[in-house]
């Protein structure tokens, strides 16, 4: 008997601390959505990663290989089209592919995201309020908080698409990265005194001594 495949959303926080998901226990956030992916899917309480700065880290999980193979090392590297990558292989498996988002792997026509049905990639960190959209035909403004916006594209692709097909979505959130500009329907949110880690005031030293 062969099973149908299964459809894949991935969803990426830009600079989101563990700490800040209510099911590792730190006490700062209340996120019952996540906590529910973890409670009936997978916690990961200890793990490893390659290169956890952001535009290399995003490489990686694109193309499935070292940094040095794909050759983004640095956060001004960009990633070449022509490179093989997760969707691309899907596509060839039938899925349905979409990339929403942050992507701040290159723009223009050598960098820009391939493999995807549809894409929609916000320039550089891209703004949290009214933000630039790159698309295949143009740029375009769009009214509204940048997490709402990638999210209902993300949905909107998804309710959209062949049903008889499985489908592949990159939700990539430009937040919590700084400036930390929530959505002012959310400021009354955190009124109470934050706790603060204990490196919050770190200055780096002895950093390169501990690594």
């Amino acid at each position: 008997m062969t099973r149908d495949p299964p459809n894949i959303l991935f969803i990426m926080a830009d600079d989101h601390a563990s700490k800040s998901i209510s099911c590792y226990g730190a006490g700062i956030n209340h996120t019952p959505n996540l906590d529910r992916i973890a409670n009936e899917g997978m916690l990961f309480n200890h793990c490893y990663v390659t290169n956890s700065i952001c535009t290399p880290s995003r490489a990686a999980i694109l193309t499935g290989t070292y940094n040095h193979v794909n050759l983004v090392m640095t956060l001004a590297s960009k990633l070449s089209a022509r490179l093989p990558n997760v969707a691309k292989h899907l596509q060839t498996g039938g899925y349905q592919t979409a990339m929403v988002g942050k992507w701040h792997l290159g723009e223009g026509v050598d960098y820009q995201p391939t493999g995807f049905n549809y894409w929609s990639v916000v320039p550089g960190q891209g703004e949290y309020f009214d933000p630039l959209f790159i698309e295949p035909e143009a740029t375009k403004r769009v009214p509204g908080y940048v997490t709402d916006i990638i999210t209902d594209k993300s949905l909107d692709f998804i309710r959209k698409r062949d049903k008889s097909r499985p489908f592949f979505v990159m939700c990539h959130h430009k937040a919590p990265h700084r400036s930390w500009e929530c959505d002012p329907k959310h400021k009354h949110l955190y009124r109470d005194p934050v706790k603060l880690p204990d490196t919050f005031t770190d200055d780096y030293k002895g950093r390169a001594r501990a690594a």
